[in-house]
C-alpha cells in the first residue's frame, strides 16, 4: 500500500489523525494534513483505508500494491 495526500483538498477536519495518528498528522501552521508514513505497515492499513473513506475533502489517496 502507498498513501498520498493532496493538501489542496484538505479541509483540516482531523479525521485522518484521529483514525491513524501513526500515519497522519496536522500542521501546526495551517491545520492541513501531513503524511508521516507513505508506506504503512500491514497492521495500519485498515485504518488508512477507513481514513481515506471518511475524509470530507477526499484528500487521501490509497494505492494498493
Amino acid at each position: 500500500m502507498r498513501v498520498s495526500v493532496d493538501r489542496d483538498r484538505c479541509c483540516s477536519s482531523g479525521q485522518c489523525v484521529a483514525a491513524v495518528p501513526e500515519v497522519f498528522d496536522q500542521s501546526e501552521d495551517d491545520g492541513m494534513v501531513l503524511l508521516l508514513e507513505p508506506l504503512p505497515e500491514p497492521r495500519l492499513r485498515a485504518g488508512v483505508r477507513m481514513a481515506a473513506g471518511i475524509c470530507p475533502g477526499r484528500a487521501i489517496s490509497v494505492q494498493e500494491s
